[in-house]
This record gives structure tokens, sequence and C-alpha cells, in this order.
């Protein structure tokens, strides 16, 4: 034994010098190696069972424990009998004698290497092991350590994460679900008894406060002595030892209903207990966290906590999750929902000690989160079961739900609770709209909680009604989705107001406007506390107190016209005629306060306190421009009602509208108001298209303005902004006239004006073309660069889809600008940011304009591309210029894909030269490189090359491959075509996942379309090659989140020749197969069973996968050689 107990000394003092802080990472990992050696060898686990029963070194015991865990999951298959009969005859009796001194998470451990032998060896070799589990938890000593066990073998043997054959998996699950009403029995039992133990000791229940309320909500749910004893009998005060017995319980059943069906073995009996210990999430005696304790018969007694109350809330959330529910089991959920809602009743029951609000906060924050869970999972899953049951009341529960919601003390936790509500609006709306003939009385019936629900959210987004919350909201840091708390906080309310506004239009309209008409009277009553002076015009609101109403006001003033533009989309299209007054009324109001903003110049005022008002008044005016914008559908519709009537009322709202617009744009303008009424200017130039436009005095000056090369540039989102405007004005056909009335020549000389001057600078460059930039101009010639090409490309793209006149138009005014791109292209071939500015413009130019422009002149802009972008170049680009580069090179193969689309002949002489540009000069840069940068984009060219340009390839037309049959099929480039699909099959071995999935999606859709699979240079010589590479993937587990796609992919290809792959490739696979033995392949071939329809086939090659896997891992056999620590 010296030998023994030596090895453990060496251990520990191994073990204590690799966890000390002043080792250094080269002796950590000399340790390591020598740890990792000692436990591969043969008979190591004997020195490990030594050491598990004579140290106290946790160090020690957790290393002897993993050694145990490997030489079971990896080795167990060529460990002797013997010794395999001895390790499961010691291990559970080490459990047993030392589980109440070992360190929890030393005792879990050796738990779950116990279960890992059940898992190989149960019922054949280890008969007993389940029965001992049963055993240990009817006993009360050792029930705990039972149920430690239980759960374990739930987790480690209903859904093994190591890998096991398919059929043992099987077998495990089968023999698991036999188990399980007795399981269930159990538990039950240990739940119930506890309950009813420490009942007895509060026999009498104090009188309950809310006792004596006679309209509860849900009276008509609780009948029956049952639901009268759950409601007076008081939380039973558990021990701390009883409080872990049914922590352990409910952790085990949590995690049995995360797997099994929904049957009768989960009887109304253990329903009932789970929800006796829902409520003790319910119960806020000793507060938040604060467990007040109590002396009975000597022993410390505890109220249950709130840890059990969520512990039976995540069992309960584990049912409600499943979706499919056998008709036997509906009338167990309609009981879980009553006990349910009389948990919520008890939650937002108010009383003279407790507020609602209090109520909840003192409660625990994971029980909350628990119990909105299950809310959302009843709304969203089970509502549509339920609401037709007489026995449930649906809109009681509203009522409950209203309470819930909006006595939240954390803004996630509303926000969680308005999600619900979105869930059932929609749901409603839904419903509604298949229901068209009972609509009004589905509304009815839903109607007053909607009105309720309307009315309370708009007063939580107003600082009149909800300040202290709303001011604890962040409106600086941006979240992942690019907003700020307060804007998340607005935007999901606001969406909850859409969706009633969908429902019930004209009561939601006529709840919003009069608070929006309150707010505006402050606002526009500003005018009279202006004060000018000499030097400039101040606000006369200084008292801390009127400062901070006025604050106030302005923020709701900014929310309600963000609420007002959210509901623009309700009163156009088929309601427009019905709901015309409204919006009528809504647009004047927003046209006078626009025009009222820009008169005074709100954003220019001095104000008493800048640093908060200022904003404010900037975000009123910039936010009244947004919801003026959101209405120009409506404008539109208005438009062309009264195109050839009385068009004053309209005129007067555009005009109007246009002087609040222009008169704001201006370098000198806050950014946030310019983009606002660019934005505007857009919509009405795009959308509303009113013949008149470009006759308004203020547009005119807008021309004017920024045709002025003195006058001081835009910033630049807004320059492209204002340039779009003022050309689509030119551009766009006039809604509803024909063509003869268009005005088509003035226009067409009008825009070319309006670019001739917008390009000056930009075309003068061309003279300095020929010369190399000098370094001291180049920096200036690269802003006029940018700038020219950034508004022209917006040009062009903003009428890519629009009329042939209005293109080429556009395309007449552009041509010279044109011209000298392509001219100073070669200037600036080694400045990627401004070749990547050229190359964006020429993409948009070929996507929108390549049929004005024509085959000739289109051919030169390729043909000089092609020249320029040498090997050289290329891998300069790619290589040397990093992400700047690299775009350049992935905007010029953009632009080789619109090429290649293109139908017709004109530039099919190309497509030899892409090809090779691709395969010889582009793909060998990029192939080794692990960055997928340049990749994609080359991917989807060859993709685009296949699609477009198949009978490149493949000649001969369908008659003709009837006639001749498939086999002698023509072909042509043969060369290329083996080389792209090289390419393909080459990116399935690289680590990529986004290539992988990108490039398989190709080659399915190009089957699906061309029948490539099918083709008899793809069959005989690429088939099999792709089908190894596939299920290679599939085996080194490298790409699992698509194994669905891959498993389609490998159908689909076997498929074309199910002989030929069952006779063939799979043999040949299986023969190739490193790792496994004869035996082993036959019993693999012989499992995949030669079906031919999808699901069946899919499985096989799962079980193929899986159990290839499991064979390899039992196939590792132990080194040889003993090492000595």
């Amino acid at each position: 034994m010296a030998s023994e107990e030596a090895s453990l000394r060496a251990l520990e003092s191994l073990m204590t010098e690799f966890f000390h802080s002043c080792t250094s990472n080269e002796r950590k990992r000399e340790i390591e190696e020598l740890l990792n050696n000692f436990a591969q060898q043969t008979g190591a686990w004997r020195y490990c069972l030594y050491f598990l029963s004579n140290t106290r070194n946790e160090y020690v015991m957790m290393y002897s424990l993993t050694v145990f865990e490997n030489l079971i999951n990896k080795m167990w298959l060529g460990l002797a009998s013997q010794d395999k009969m001895e390790i499961r005859s010691c291990l559970p009796k080490l459990l047993l004698s030392e589980h109440k001194s070992l360190p929890y998470f030393i005792r879990n451990k050796l738990c779950k290497v116990i279960v890992d032998i059940g898992r190989q060896d149960w019922p054949m070799f280890y008969h007993d092991f389940f029965t001992n589990t049963l055993q240990l938890i009817q006993s009360p000593a050792l029930a705990p350590l039972g149920l430690i066990l239980l759960k374990t073998t739930s987790e480690e043997l209903a859904c093994p994460r190591e890998d096991l054959s398919v059929a043992r998996k099987e077998e495990l699950r089968k023999l698991l679900l036999e188990q399980v009403p007795t399981v269930l029995g159990l538990l039950t039992g240990i739940l119930e008894s506890i309950w009813d133990k420490h009942s007895v000791t509060a026999a009498t229940p104090p009188p309950s406060p809310t006792s004596g309320e006679s309209g509860d909500l849900l009276s008509n749910l609780l009948q029956g002595p049952y639901y009268s004893k759950l409601l007076s009998q008081p939380i039973p005060m558990l021990n701390s030892e009883s409080e872990h017995l049914c922590s352990l319980a409910l952790e085990s059943l949590a995690h049995l209903f995360s797997w099994i069906p929904l049957s009768t073995s989960i009887t109304p009996a253990l329903l009932d207990t789970i929800f006796h210990f829902a409520r003790f999430g319910c119960d806020v005696r000793g507060g938040k966290g604060k467990l007040s304790s109590t002396s009975v018969n000597g022993s410390t007694q505890l109220p249950g906590g709130p840890r059990l109350g969520v512990l039976a809330m995540t069992c309960v959330n584990e049912l409600m999750s499943k979706n499919c529910v056998p008709l036997d089991f509906e009338e167990y959920l309609l009981r879980m929902f009553q006990q349910t809602f009389f948990l919520l009743q008890k939650l937002t029951r108010q009383n003279n000690t407790h507020t609602v609000k209090s109520r909840l906060e003192e409660l625990d924050e994971s029980y909350v989160e628990k119990f909105t869970d299950f809310l959302r999972l009843f709304v969203s899953v089970h509502l549509r079961r339920i609401e037709s049951n007489s026995q449930f009341p649906v809109v009681e529960f509203l009522a409950l739900l209203f309470k819930y919601t909006f006595h939240q003390p954390t803004h996630e936790g509303y926000f969680s609770c308005l999600d619900i509500w979105t869930i059932f609006l929609d749901y409603l709306t839904t419903k509604i709209k298949s229901r068209l003939a009972d609509r009004d009385t589905v509304l009815n019936r839903y109607k007053d909680a909607l009105v309720l629900l309307l009315r309370e959210v708009l007063n939580r987004i107003q600082f009149r009604y909800n300040q202290a919350q709303l001011e604890e909201l962040d409106d600086e840091t941006l979240d992942d989705d690019q907003q700020t708390e307060w804007q998340r906080y607005l935007r999901q309310s606001l969406e909850v107001v859409a969706k009633i506004m969908e429902l019930l239009p004209s009561h939601a309209f006529s709840t919003l406007f009069p608070v929006l008409q309150e707010n505006l009277d402050v606002y526009l009553g500003l005018q009279q506390f202006i004060v000018t002076s000499s030097t400039a015009r101040r606000l006369n609101i200084t008292a801390e107190n009127d400062c901070r109403r006025l604050h106030c006001s302005l923020r709701d003033l900014s929310s309600l016209l963000q609420a007002v533009g959210r509901l623009a989309e309700y009163f156009f299209g088929d309601v427009f005629a019905a709901r015309f007054n409204d919006a009528l009324t809504v647009v004047e109001r927003l046209v006078e306060v626009t025009c009222y903003g820009s008169q005074i110049s709100l954003y220019d005022l001095e104000t008493a306190v800048p640093s908060v008002l200022k904003p404010d008044l900037i975000d009123v005016h910039a936010q009244s421009l947004a919801a003026l914008q959101a209405y120009s559908h409506w404008l539109a519709q208005f438009y062309s009602e009264v195109q050839r009537q009385n068009q004053e009322r309209f005129v007067s709202l555009i005009t109007s509208a246009m002087d609040a617009t222009t008169s704001l744009i201006s370098s000198k303008v806050p950014e946030k108001l310019l983009l606002s009424a660019c934005h505007l200017l857009v919509s009405i130039s795009t959308t509303v298209r009113p013949v008149f436009l470009v006759t308004v005095p203020a547009v005119q000056n807008l021309f004017n303005l920024i045709t002025d090369s003195s006058a001081r540039r835009l910033p630049p989102e807004a320059q492209v902004l204002v340039c779009r405007a003022l050309s689509n004005m030119l551009l766009l056909p006039w809604p509803n006239l024909p063509e003869n009335e268009q005005q088509w020549h003035t226009r067409s000389t009008n825009h070319a004006n309006l670019l001739s001057a917008l390009t000056r600078h930009y075309r003068l460059l061309r003279g300095s073309a020929s010369l190399q930039p000098r370094r001291v101009g180049l920096e200036d010639m690269k802003a006029i660069v940018h700038q020219t090409l950034r508004v022209l490309k917006d040009v062009v793209d903003s009428i890519s889809g629009e009329s042939t006149k209005s293109r080429q138009i556009c395309y007449q005014s552009l041509q010279e600008s044109v011209q000298v791109s392509l001219a100073l292209f070669p200037v600036f071939i080694h400045q990627p940011d401004v070749t990547d500015e050229m190359l964006s413009f020429f993409l948009t130019l070929l996507q929108g304009l390549r049929v004005q422009m024509g085959v000739p002149f289109t051919e030169q802009i390729i043909q000089t591309f092609l020249n320029m972008f040498t090997r050289e170049q290329l891998a300069e680009s790619i290589l040397h210029e990093g992400s700047a580069g690299c775009r350049v090179v992935e905007k010029f193969l953009k632009i080789l894909q619109v090429v290649v689309q293109e139908p017709g002949q004109a530039f099919k002489p190309f497509l030899p030269s892409i090809i090779s540009l691709c395969m010889e000069q582009v793909y060998p840069i990029v192939a080794e490189r692990p960055s997928p940068d340049v990749k994609a984009e080359l991917f989807e060219l060859l993709n685009q090359v296949l699609h477009h340009n198949w009978r490149y390839f493949f000649k001969s037309s369908v008659l003709a491959s009837v006639q001749r049959g498939v086999s002698e099929e023509p072909m042509e480039n043969e060369a290329q075509f083996i080389a792209i699909m090289q390419a393909f099959g080459q990116s399935f071995l690289q680590p990529d996942i986004h290539i992988f999935k990108q490039n398989l999606s190709y080659l399915e859709s190009l089957n699906s379309k061309q029948k490539l699979y099918h083709k008899k240079l793809f069959r005989t010589t690429m088939l099999f090659h792709f089908l190894n590479v596939l299920l290679q993937v599939l085996v080194h587990k490298s790409h699992d989140l698509l194994q669905d796609d891959i498993a389609l992919a490998v159908y689909n290809m076997a498929s074309v020749d199910f002989d030929g792959f069952y006779s063939a490739f799979l043999p040949e696979f299986l023969n190739s197969c490193q790792g496994v033995d004869s035996n082993q392949r036959t019993v693999l071939g012989r499992n995949f069973k030669m079906d031919r329809d999808l699901p069946s086939f899919t499985q096989s090659v799962h079980r193929l996968v899986n159990d290839l896997r499991y064979y390899r891992l039992c196939n590792g056999s132990l080194p040889p050689g003993t090492v000595k620590l």
C-alpha cells in the first residue's frame, strides 16, 4: 500500500502546486501533461479509488473523479468485466458512506460518475441501478441523495450528451419512460407529506385580511371545498431540511417535465401539489429575501423561501411550453390555469398593508419573472385553446393581467408584460380577420379591456403622469438595436397603441388627439414669452418650477407627436374617405406646428436651462416634421382625390409645409432638425409628387441655394437628401397625368442644369487625369470625388425602379460625369477609398441605367475594369490594403455579377475572361485565406455565372436531350465547369460556416433549376466526392448548425442514383472510414435502411454518423506504459 500512499501524497503536493498563485504557466503545463499521462495508463482507476477514500484534498478528489469519468465514457468497453464489477460495487458504497462529509460539488460529481456507469450498463450488467435510486428516495435519511441521483439520471439518460449508439439512446428513453409513473408517484408523495406534516402546526388559520372580499374576479373559478381550502390555508413553515428536500424534488420534476410527454401520469394530485408550492413565491411575510424565523418544538422554522415558489413555477412553465396537448390532458390544463390565476389574483390583491406595487416589489425577482413567463406561454400557446371554454373567464383574466402589468416594479418586467399584450392583440386581430361576420361580437367582448389598456399605456409614456419612472430611463446609451432604453420604452408602448388603433380606430383617435392638443397649446403659447434684445432672442421663463413643467410638457408633446405619426397608416387606403376628417385635422395641425416652429426659430432661443430646454425645443420641432412625413401617403391619396377639382386646401397645405421645411435647410440649423426637414422634403417630392411643387417660391429658393457654388455646403447626409429631393421633382412622373402633360422637355433641361451645377468641380478634375495627382492636391481631389459621387449614386438609386423616361433623362444629365469617372478610375487605382466610391457608383449605374447607357459604353466600362484589375493589383488590394482593399474587390465582383445576369447575347463575350479572372486570379489568392472577405462575393459571382449562363456549359435544348437520351449530353467549356465545381467542393473543407451554408444553397438551387446532380459529368466524376465530403463534415461535427441542410443535400445527391448510392458509394465510404473494424462496418451498413423517402433516409444518415462516432470512441484503446507520480 506504500506506493498508493506515496502516490497520494505526491498527487496532493502536485495539485497544491498547480493551483498556487506563484506557479508559472510552463510548470502548470508540465504538471497537466503528467496528470494526463497518469490517467491514461491501465489500472489508474485503482489508485483513484484509494485516493477518494483516503484524502480530504478537494482538488485530488475532483481529479480522481475525472479519471473515472474519462474511463467510463471513453474506455469502458475495453475494460475487463471483473474490473467493471468492482467499480460498480465500490463507487456507490463510497457515495453512501461519505456523502454527508463530501463537499456538495464532489458529491454531485460522484453521482454523475455512477449515473454514467448506469448509462452504459443498465439494465443488463447493472440491473439494480435504478432500483437503488428509488430505494434511496424512499428512505427518509437518504432521500436527498436519491433525488440528486434521480435528477442526474434524467439529465444524462433521457438526453445523453456523450456519444452513444442510436439503438442505446432509444433503449434508455424507453426504459426511463417505463419508470416515469413510479417516479412521479414518489415525488408527489414526498411533496404532499411535507406539506401536510407542516400544515398541522397551523391548523387554525388567522383571519385573512382579504377573506371578507366578496367581489373576487375569479370567484366563479374557485368553486368547491378544494379551492376554499387553498384560499384560506396559510403557507406552512418548513424547516431547512424539508425545504431542501422539496427543492430537490421540484428540480427533478422540472427536468422530467422537459422531456416526458404530457399524459395521465401527470396526475391532478401532482399538479395540485406543485401549485401548493407555487404559493411560496406569493408570500411576502419577512419581506424581500428577509425570512422571519420562529421557534417551534425547539427547532428553528423558516417560511418556505421564495426559491420553492420559483422552482414550482419552473415546473408549471415546462408543462405550459408544450404546444402539442393530447385530448385527455386538456382538462388538466384548464385546472392548471385556474390554479395559476388564483395565484395571480393573490399577487394583484390590495389590502390595508400593501398596495399591489409594493407587494410585487417585495417578492423575489425571479419569481415574478417566472410568473410573467407563465403568462406569456398562456397567451401565446394556449389562449386559443381555452378562450371558448365557459369555465374560463378570459375577460376577468385580462383584468388581472392589466393590474399585474401596470404594477410591475421594474422596467424589464413592464416590457415583458407589454410583450404579452402585443401577443394578445395580434391574436385578436388575426381572429377578427378570419371571422369578419361576428367581428363586433368579438370586439365588444374585449372592448373595455382595450380601452383601459390604451389609456394606461398612453399615461405611462407621459411625464405628466409618470415622471419618476420615466426619468430613470437612460436616453444616451445605445443597445444592440441602436436605440436607447427610453426609445425602446416609447417604441414598445406605441406598438401597443397602434395595434389598439387597428382594432378600435375612432376610439383610439378620440383618446389620443385631445391629449396632443393640450400639450400643443402650451407649445404654441411660448411665443408670448420670447423677448428680443439687440444681441439675442430669449425665452423668458426662468422660475425653476416653470422650467420643469415646460420640460415635462415638451417631452410629452414629442412622444405624442411620435404616437400620431405611428398611427398614420390607419387613415389611408380603404378607410381614406371614412376617416378623412380626422386625418385632415391632424395634418392641418401638424403643418401649423411646423410653420410655427420654423417662423419663430425656437431652436435659436436662449433659455434659462439650455442643457435641457434647448434639446427639448429642437426635438419637438424635429418630431413635428417627422410626424408630418408619416402622413405623406395620406397626402398622396388626398392629392389624387382632388387633382381634377378644387385643390386650394391641398396646395395651401403643401406650400406651408415647404415654407416650414426649406427655411430649415441651412448649415446653421442643428443637424437633428436639418435631417428631419430633408426627409420630409424627400417624402413630399417622391411619394406625393405634386405638379406645382417646383413652382413653389420656397422650393425655387432651395434650387438656387444648392446650385450656388459660393454658398456654404450642407453636411454630407443632408446634401445627399436635398439633391435627391430636387432631382426627383424633375424626374419622377406626376401621378394621374397622361404622358403628353408631363412637360418632359422642360424638366429634362432643368435636370441637366441641376446636375451640371452639382458636378461643376468634379468635371474639372478630368484635366488633371493625365497627370499623377500631386500629394498636395490629392486630399482636395478626393474630397470632391467623394462628395459628388455620393450625390450622383443616390440620384441614380432613387429612380432605378422608375419609368424608362425618368431613367433616360437621368442618364442624359449624367453622361459627362460618367465619362469623367471612367477617365479618373486609373488615376486613383492605388487609393482604395476612392476606388471603392467609384465602383459603388458604377455598380449603381449598371443596376439602374444599363439599358440607357447602351451596350458599347457598358462594354468599355467592363473592359477598363478587367484591364485595371491585374493579378498584381488584386493581390495588392486583398493582401496589403486590408478591409478597404477587400471592399474594392468585392464591389468589382458585384459589378461582374450584374454583367453575367444580363439576358441576351450582348455581354456573353465577356464570360470567358470573367471566369478566368475568378478562377485564375481571384480564387488562388483567397482560397487558402481563413478570412471570408471576398469569398462570399466570388462564390455569388460563380453561382450567377452558372445560373444565368447554363448553356455556356450545356448547349443542348430540352428537345435534343430527350431525343438523344441523357447519357450523350454534349458539353462545352468543361475545364472551367470542373474548376468551378472544385472550388465549391474545396469550400466545404473550410471552417467558415457562412460560406459553407451559402455554397450548399447555391448547389441545391442549381440542382432544383438545372438538374445539376443529374448531369453526366457531375454524376460520374464528382457526385461521390461531394457525398464523401458532406458525410465527413457531419461525422466531424464541424458545422453542426447546418446538419439538417447537409442531410437534405446528401439525400438530393443520393436520389439521383439510389442504386449506385447503396451498392457502390456506401460500402466504399464505410471501407474508407478509419477507426472502426470490419464487424462494425457491417453493422453500420446493415443499419442504413435502403429507404428512398426523405425522412427515413435522413434518419439513417444521422444514425450512421452517430454510430460511427460512437464506435470510434469505443475503439480508442488504452495506451500501454505506466507513469509514476
